[in-house]
């Protein structure tokens, strides 16, 4: 909650800037390119068919015109137009629109940096935004608009792909298709929007699949080879990149379509540089770069017109501007070289940065086609986003920094004092900060070697061997330490004062010794000894209460936890471990109070805020699950990436039945977690039972199959699909085979493998099978009626069988005596009469017996036509949430 508050004031401060900084710019006029763009543009008039807008550029000019300056901006003028509806040429509405936009981009700024950037850096980076002088033009002048907007859904359509990917995750194919959506709109607020393709397939390879660049090396070298290797990974990625490459295509061909295949004229004046010959034309270009970035780092000496001579061509090598540019560069190839080196949440936010940097600015900057202006700081504002993120992760590393200069200090306190041994505690326990755990080791043992007697030395070497896996060593410096306490003599009270952290010496080792299920007692020893030494030692009972619970001793459990109640009444996490007991033992409404007593003396205690709305959701009244809802709420705000959360907000939406939210939450939960066997199911199940779409459920049951190959109920789901949609009888033979080989005397799994032999058509087999499962479960109905049908089936097969032999046999005979075919029918006649009634009196005493045999009546019908698969009253389970987690992380702390 605490956390939500911050991130709530921090939005308010970035707003509170805004119009502060701002606020004075409503009361402006029109100004400059203003006039044009609104005075002047007749296409913001009511009488002007809207359809005009998209049509005519930015200023009202037809773009197929050749004095067309190709700006093609329709839903930025259709917002101009609204403001002139409302109050025609009243300058205050225009204003306040433009602060209110560049209000929103600022929010959404920093709720996209939260994805790279921790909270206060995503503050600082969008306060650097909010108040950054470049954007006084793209705010205060009206024409700006197109930049705010273009920028607003600039960052709705990378935050959507985000949505749409994950680290070696299928196509979420709704937001893929939402973000090219998004995209248009901002490429038709202004041209640069259409950049955000190119941001998000930076972010698709390095932030989402999180290749790094010698991966890729690797991959196209295999092409170059000739023997092309493309991982399992990269053919989503080429999927995602593909559609929204296409896309870009797409809109670049309609963009050109509707420009008329012409590319805007400019003059000398509005762009010296781009009537300028070899090298001078291509040497000021790439200055100016240098140029844009200085009017980032030092924005004072800003001009509302760098048009004409503003800037002086630089035409020549020799020209001391030229070093500039080459150190430009220089810095750019060092920036790449090391966003590149390695892979890692630094590395991520630097590419992302340095890309929102780079992108949008490419089309302003001359390089590839000549613009209608030398500089325009207002066409810095979307690039700007990269430079401020820039500057907060500068900030962050300053933080680190500040924090990782305890080592520092503690090294240079050694320089002068190699006597102390709390001085190479520290600096070991600054390396331990930084997971620096064998060099912190090192400074570890030369405490305890210095101060023999200091058991928290001994302590400290004792838990860094245990965080390296080296147990003998951990537990034999544990005992060193323990060796310094004075001995405890049974029958009589410990009189010396302990304190609490050295006691902790008895917690790290019975934890140590716990791993082995042989030494549980020997870990339980260890724990009444710590309490026999400090009664009011309350991470000992709790300690211990965890030890009762892996030895199966649950009430002993239960009273180590009252006791330690006794002495901390409050303490959240013993309420919460005698919920878990209590669930444990059955006793799920005592476990209820405990969960609830633990929230209330932690409201933010996440276990229990989990297992209570787990409680409330399986506990089916539909009254308890707002408040399980809110819970859930809560938790997912704290972690978004929780995908336990997602998996029970899931089921929670799937008893409201309200299957769409069900089915993103399944979503999102297997985006977070691949694996997640619970929900892999669940989804599949509830794409084929509830939203008859099976097909869909495939990829999924496919998955979960590859991860747990024995997973039975995901065996019979697949088999019933390959059977009723995919029609792959040999791969549901296989299905419910697996399923019989685990669970023998699964009558649903007999029953559906029969029903794939009557589709395969092998009757007789089939019959053999049902009448097996018959004998399994003789007072299940609808198998006696599948027996019944598939005999009716063998009797009919059998009767049409004779009866071709028999008409074969007379027209053989027919054949052989012609002349006597007259008498021949003659005789049959009354032959076949009687054979006929012989023929039927057969049937009927087959089918006294049959019903004999099975207690039927005689006058009973026959079933139905063999059409499911399985018993509409036994449809496979939800599957429920994983258990609940185990106890609190009581592990003590350090010394």
């Amino acid at each position: 909650m605490w956390k939500m508050e911050q991130l709530s004031m921090y939005q308010l401060v970035v707003v509170a800037t805004v119009a502060l900084c701002y606020y004075n710019s409503l009361e402006a006029g029109f100004v400059f390119d203003d006039v044009s763009a609104i005075v002047d543009n007749k296409d913001l008039r009511p009488h002007v068919p809207v359809q005009r807008l998209f049509w005519n550029d930015f200023w009202g000019t037809p773009m197929h015109k050749e004095k067309s300056h190709k700006s093609y901006r329709p839903l930025c003028v259709l917002t101009f137009r609204l403001n002139y509806f409302l109050h025609q040429l009243d300058t205050m509405g225009y204003h306040l629109i433009n602060v209110v936009l560049h209000a929103v981009v600022c929010l959404l700024f920093m709720k996209m940096c939260r994805m790279f950037l921790p909270d206060l850096a995503s503050f600082v980076a969008a306060f650097l935004f909010a108040i950054h002088p470049i954007h006084v033009e793209a705010v205060t002048g009206v024409v700006g608009r197109a930049e705010a907007l273009s920028s607003i859904f600039f960052l709705l359509a990378l935050m959507s792909f985000s949505k749409s990917t994950g680290y070696r995750s299928d196509i979420g194919w709704r937001p893929l298709i939402l973000t090219v959506i998004l995209v248009t709109v901002a490429m038709l607020c202004k041209e640069q929007g259409i950049t955000v393709i190119g941001v998000c397939c930076v972010y698709e390879v390095f932030v989402a699949q999180r290749a790094t660049f010698v991966e890729l090396l690797t991959i196209l070298g295999s092409f170059v080879k000739g023997k092309p290797s493309i991982p399992p990974w990269l053919k989503n990625s080429i999927i995602r990149a593909g559609f929204l490459v296409g896309t870009t295509l797409f809109l670049l061909f309609a963009r050109i379509k509707v420009m008329g295949a012409q590319l805007p004229v400019f003059t000398n004046f509005d762009n010296p540089a781009s009537q300028a010959a070899f090298p001078a034309r291509h040497l000021t270009f790439n200055y100016l770069l240098p140029v844009n970035i200085w009017l980032l780092l030092c924005p004072s000496g800003l001009c509302c017109d760098w048009t004409m001579g503003t800037i002086p061509l630089v035409k020549s090598l020799l020209d001391v501007r030229n070093v500039t540019t080459l150190a430009f560069y220089t810095c750019m190839v060092k920036f790449i070289t090391y966003m590149l080196s390695s892979q890692d949440k630094r590395n991520r936010a630097i590419i992302m940065a340095l890309t929102m940097m780079v992108l949008p600015f490419i089309p302003a900057s001359n390089l590839f086609f000549p613009v209608g202006f030398v500089v325009a700081e207002r066409i810095l504002y979307t690039p700007s986003m990269g430079f401020c993120m820039l500057v907060a992760l500068g900030f962050q590393l300053l933080l680190t920094h500040h924090k990782k200069s305890e080592y520092t200090l503690f090294k240079s306190a050694l320089k002068v004092n190699q006597r102390n041994a709390k001085c190479f505690n520290n600096v070991g326990h600054a390396l331990e900060k930084e997971e620096r755990y064998i060099e912190a080791l090192e400074y570890f043992v030369k405490a305890a070697s210095v101060q023999p007697d200091d058991i928290g030395a001994h302590m400290n070497v004792g838990r860094t061997y245990n965080t390296l896996n080296q147990s003998t060593e951990a537990e034999n410096a544990y005992k060193r330490a323990m060796d310094l306490f004075p001995p405890v003599i049974p029958g009589k009270s410990y009189t010396t004062r302990v304190a609490p952290n050295h006691l902790n010496v008895y917690l790290n080792l019975a934890s140590l010794v716990s791993k082995d299920p042989s030494r549980l007692a020997e870990a339980d020893n260890l724990l009444k000894t710590a309490i026999s030494m400090r009664p009011d030692y309350v991470q000992g009972y709790i300690n211990r209460g965890d030890i009762m619970v892996k030895m199966s001793r649950l009430p002993d459990a239960l009273d180590q936890y009252k006791l330690a109640l006794k002495y901390e009444p409050d303490n959240a996490d013993v309420h919460y471990n005698l919920g878990v007991v209590n669930l444990e033992m059955g006793n799920a409404a005592a476990a209820k109070i405990n969960f609830e007593e633990a929230l209330l003396h932690d409201p933010d205690h996440m276990q229990s805020l989990y297992n209570s709305a787990i409680m409330l959701q399986e506990g089916g009244d539909p009254r308890d699950w707002p408040e399980a809802d809110k819970r859930l709420g809560k938790l997912k705000e704290f972690n978004p990436a929780d995908s336990k959360v997602h998996f029970t907000l899931g089921m929670l939406e799937m008893d409201r039945h309200d299957f769409v939210k069900a089915e993103a939450h399944f979503k999102r939960c297997i985006e977070l977690e691949g694996s997640f066997k619970s929900a892999l199911f669940n989804l599949a199940l509830l794409l084929t039972n509830n939203m008859k779409k099976p097909l869909e459920a495939v990829p999924y049951l496919e998955t979960l199959l590859q991860f747990y190959p024995n997973h039975t109920k995901g065996n019979m789901l697949m088999g019933d699909i390959n059977v009723n949609n995919l029609k792959d009888l040999d791969a549901a033979e296989k299905n419910f085979n697996l399923v019989i080989a685990l669970e023998p005397l699964n009558v649903q799994a007999h029953h559906n493998l029969c029903v794939v032999y009557v589709e395969k058509r092998d009757l007789f087999r089939a019959e053999k099978c049902l009448t097996r499962v018959h004998n399994m479960a003789p007072e299940e109905q609808y198998i006696f009626n599948h027996l019944q049908i598939v005999r009716t089936r063998i009797n009919d097969a059998i009767k049409a069988h004779k009866e071709k032999q028999r008409a074969s046999q007379e027209a053989a005979m027919t054949d052989q005596n012609p002349s006597g075919q007259q008498q021949q029918q003659a005789q049959t006649k009354p032959q076949q009469a009687q054979q006929q009634q012989q023929r039927q009196e057969q049937q009927q005493q087959q089918a006294r017996q049959q019903n004999q045999q099975h207690k039927q009546p005689p006058n009973h019908q026959p079933p139905p036509p063999l059409k499911q698969q399985k018993p509409p009253k036994n449809p496979l389970p939800k599957e429920k949430q994983p258990n609940p987690p185990s106890h609190s992380d009581n592990s003590p702390p350090r010394h």
